[in-house]
């Protein structure tokens, strides 16, 4: 039987991709378990590594199969089997890598005895190399000449998105060049507005829609075979575009259901579209003057303590 478009399927995405008209996606997004221990209701996410690897090469070939001979593939994944997974995509399914962005958040897992993890791996993959859609002129963002500096030099459209470590995203003086690959959103917390609050793994719809409107076209089709809390769906469907989803989990897809049905297409995606346009300016924070140091009486080892004024 047909896939039915503009729903949420709930079935394993596996049985779900093989009836999908081959060639028909314009745009597939996936952000599958990154096989970490992840405590999903009805999934297992502790697979073997043999057994994960022969698992994604089978769902991402079939995913591939959907896909128009101009569509583009998106994956998002962690550390853990980044690597592996970019050669399946080249090497099992034969496509072309366009970008390897990395996704930077705030708000990531503390971590006492190594660096805290702050990024995850975002995947850009095309079927033919010179024939797919990258719609440049509807990602730009305002750089930090306009934002911070108010600098005459600055595009009045802005910047490409782009790949690099962020530390404080609203001091950088140019900001990023249209061939990087960095982009910076924050994850979605506890006491955001957008969290949906039954999902512990939701993706900003920012982030989504920046995919979503860089590669398709108003009308195109959108693949999720992951739709977890819906979010590729519902920015889908604010965009204007047809789309597919597959869950396992009944809870999952009831409430993906339920947060597509308070949507309208044409309505404004959730989240700053650009996170340093939500920071603070520079130019409002504390001056170097304001940082005095203040001299303490010497302990036992004379040494001298400094606090920020």
């Amino acid at each position: 039987m047909p896939v039915q478009s503009n729903c949420v399927h709930r079935e394993d995405c596996l049985k779900g991709l093989a009836r999908i008209e081959p060639a028909s996606v314009d745009l597939a997004f996936a952000d599958p378990p990154f096989n970490i221990g992840y405590k999903y209701d009805v999934y297992d996410d502790r697979k073997g590594y043999d057994k994960y690897l022969e698992w994604s090469s089978e769902w991402m070939q079939a995913v591939s199969k959907t896909l128009k001979p101009d569509g583009t593939f998106w994956v998002a994944i962690g550390d853990e089997y980044a690597a592996e997974l970019k050669l399946i995509l080249q090497n099992d399914c034969g496509l072309v890598c366009r970008s390897w962005v990395v996704w930077y958040y705030t708000f990531g897992v503390n971590c006492k005895y190594k660096f805290s993890r702050s990024h995850v791996h975002l995947f850009h993959f095309v079927k033919d190399a010179k024939n797919f859609t990258f719609n440049h002129d509807d990602i730009r963002v305002p750089s930090a000449r306009q934002l911070v500096y108010g600098d005459k030099r600055a595009q009045s459209n802005g910047r490409l998105p782009d790949d690099t470590w962020i530390l404080r995203p609203q001091d950088l003086p140019e900001g990023f060049q249209p061939d990087d690959d960095t982009w910076f959103f924050s994850r979605v917390c506890g006491t955001f507005k957008e969290r949906q609050g039954w999902h512990g793994c939701q993706m900003p719809e920012q982030l989504l829609g920046r995919i979503i409107k860089a590669c398709s076209n108003e009308g195109e089709m959108v693949l999720d075979p992951f739709t977890g809390s819906g979010t590729t769906l519902a920015a889908a469907k604010k965009l204007g575009r047809k789309f597919i989803g597959f869950e396992m989990s009944a809870d999952y897809a009831k409430y993906a259901r339920k947060r597509l049905g308070n949507i309208n297409p044409g309505d404004p995606l959730d989240g700053s579209e650009d996170a340093v346009a939500s920071a603070p300016s520079t130019s409002k924070g504390r001056r170097l003057k304001d940082v005095r140091p203040k001299i303490a009486k010497p302990n036992s080892q004379e040494q001298l303590r400094f606090d920020l004024a």
